[in-house]
């Protein structure tokens, strides 16, 4: 293309730089007769290698244009173009067609990134470092922070302030377990992050990796395994001290009648054994107490109804709600409303959280517990325990369900870790809210 528009300039060249000589001859010898054939001739070739250079430079301002808003479906007409331009338009066409085709494989390319991006659970956020402008972020992350759009980092500021600095401090390379607070509990998360730069512009790509239930699971199964040596060794050595305290007794007793001659050392003996006995009993209360975190080991499933497991739950706690003088508010919407469950362990779980409530109300001038229960899918149902009393501490929200940790003088510790530990073995969770003073709502994710 090029050697050809070469070829048609150094032709026009050639022929104004003849006509030219020819004209400034005729004026040198004064012939001025044939001026007035030349002097058209010369303007003709200067308007026609003005319109030449015209219509080439109007052609490559009209292809930089098509480049410029990427416009490659622009077609260049070759058929009806003047001779010297069909090459250039021809060559114009080649280069449109070649950029339409790397364009559809880019945005193929970013089609297909992009859904496998929305299919992971991981979720994925990119924001431009100086002006917080985000500039993509996956529906899986949308479901974690539980929200549906995201414009800014300063927009995430407002909403979870403790979140935006966990993300603007995170290292490249370095993954960090955040909390996430949200409308039903916390969630945790491990989040990492890479930077990059483009444009002069400073971009940053945070993953979030929903790893709640996983740390739930983990921790469960390690107080399971030091529960399972704890009992075993408490057992083992109580059991022996106990059946010899027994046995002591029994003989001390039948020497009693050789020993009338010391009343005082039989008494002290009978004393200290008893005493023996009855600490040992009260190790063996304490051991059995704690294997009841290690006993569940799989569930027995079944249809159960809602509102039976509700009726049984109102006739067991009627007796201490009225002595308590608590009042007890039942809500379930669909009467009909079923799950498969063990009705033994679940039944335990809401007793525990009932107990507690009541605990919780106890100097209320208006004491009130709220139990509901409601479908959320087809295959998952929450049911509710929502109180009015005293609440739960921020500080201690990531502790209430470490077992043997009790906010209560004479708790045990183990209810809301047993709860806890019931509802992984039904595929579910438990999330608490709680304002301090105000109350608090235990939700069962069934």
């Amino acid at each position: 293309m090029y050697k050809k528009f070469e070829f048609r300039i150094l032709t026009r060249i050639v022929i104004l730089f003849i006509v030219v000589s020819i004209t400034a001859v005729v004026v040198i010898q004064s012939q001025y007769i044939y001026l007035i054939i030349l002097l058209p001739v010369l303007a003709y070739q200067f308007s026609d290698f003005y319109r030449f250079f015209r219509k080439t430079q109007d052609e490559l301002d009209q292809f930089v244009e098509s480049v410029h808003y990427r416009d490659f479906s622009r077609h260049f007409d070759v058929n009806r173009a003047p001779d010297e331009l069909k090459t250039m338009r021809k060559g114009f066409n080649d280069i449109n067609s070649t950029f339409k085709v790397i364009s559809r494989e880019k945005e193929t390319q970013f089609l297909y990134l992009q859904k496998i991006l929305e299919l992971v659970e991981t979720g994925i956020l990119s924001y431009e470092v100086e002006s917080g402008e985000v500039i993509w972020m996956n529906d899986s992350l949308k479901k974690i922070l539980g929200i549906p759009y995201l414009k800014t980092m300063h927009s995430l500021e407002k909403r979870d302030e403790h979140l935006f600095k966990e993300i603007r401090l995170l290292q490249p390379g370095i993954g960090k377990i955040v909390s996430i607070s949200r409308d039903n509990g916390i969630v945790k998360v491990l989040a990492s992050a890479t930077a990059f730069q483009t444009d002069n512009k400073m971009f940053k790509l945070a993953a979030f990796q929903n790893v709640n239930e996983a740390l739930d699971e983990a921790e469960a199964k390690a107080w399971q395994k030091l529960l399972s040596v704890m009992t075993h060794e408490i057992m083992n050595s109580v059991a022996p001290i106990s059946s010899l305290a027994d046995t002591m007794l029994d003989r001390l007793k039948r020497a009693t009648e050789l020993m009338r001659e010391q009343p005082s050392a039989i008494e002290d003996l009978e004393l200290g054994i008893e005493t023996i006995r009855r600490r040992s009993e009260g190790l063996l209360k304490f051991a059995e107490t704690y294997r009841n975190l290690n006993k569940i080991i799989s569930p027995t499933l079944k249809k159960v109804l809602l509102r039976d497991l509700f009726e049984n739950l109102h006739q067991l706690m009627q007796p201490t709600l009225q002595q308590k003088n608590v009042q007890l508010e039942i809500i379930l919407q669909n009467p009909e409303l079923f799950y498969e469950m063990d009705s033994t362990l679940i039944e335990q779980v809401l007793i525990n959280l009932l107990v507690n409530a009541i605990e919780a109300v106890k100097d209320k001038p208006h004491p009130r517990i709220q139990l509901s229960a409601f479908n959320v899918s087809n295959n998952k149902i929450n049911i509710k325990v929502a109180d009015n009393g005293c609440g739960i501490p921020s500080a201690l929200m990531d502790r209430i369900f470490i077992p043997f940790f009790s906010t209560r003088k004479n708790g045990s510790g183990i209810g809301l870790s047993l709860s806890q530990q019931i509802l992984l073995l039904h595929k579910g969770n438990i999330q608490v809210q709680s304002v301090e003073n105000e109350g608090s709502v235990f939700t069962l994710h069934l």
